[in-house]
């Protein structure tokens, strides 16, 4: 492979979030030092943006939903961010809402990322759940269901 193979492989890729095992398998070799050696120099010459440990994107301005489906997996997004979108309610939250295996808050880049932890049997699930450009989504019905398994008072 030539040199220049390595970058334009993960710059021509619809995502635009990576792991550091997504670039192993692009690059066609295992999660070497040499993997971690070449992430790093593009990552000094600022043609990389590293968001976090194991988790790069093509620039500064990448996705923040596929983002949060990344960060721990499996998870989608749910919850109040769904249901704000689909306009079934009207209060604005700052935070991104994600159903997960845990709970957890993170916050990165200035945005709060709020994992909801769902029975196991619930979050693999698959119906319900649409896969749109490299993020999986819960539908409004599956949002409101969630939200309801987790807060039955909501």
């Amino acid at each position: 492979m030539n040199k220049g193979y390595f970058l334009t492989s993960i710059l021509r890729s619809n995502k635009t979030v990576f792991s550091s095992k997504d670039i192993a398998l692009m690059w066609h070799i295992p999660g070497t030092s040499a993997t971690r050696e070449r992430l790093s120099y593009y990552i000094k010459r600022g043609e990389l943006y590293r968001i976090r440990k194991g988790l790069y994107a093509k620039d500064k301005d990448y996705n923040r939903l596929e983002l949060a489906t990344r960060i721990y997996t499996p998870s989608y997004v749910s919850f109040e961010t769904v249901l704000v979108k689909e306009g079934l309610i009207f209060q604005y939250y700052e935070k991104i809402f994600i159903a997960s295996y845990l709970d957890s808050e993170i916050v990165i880049d200035q945005q709060t990322y709020s994992y909801r932890k769902l029975k196991t049997r619930v979050l693999v699930n698959a119906v319900g759940v649409e896969n749109v450009s490299e993020t999986s989504i819960a539908t409004k019905e599956r949002a409101l269901l969630d939200t309801l398994c987790v807060n039955s008072n909501y």
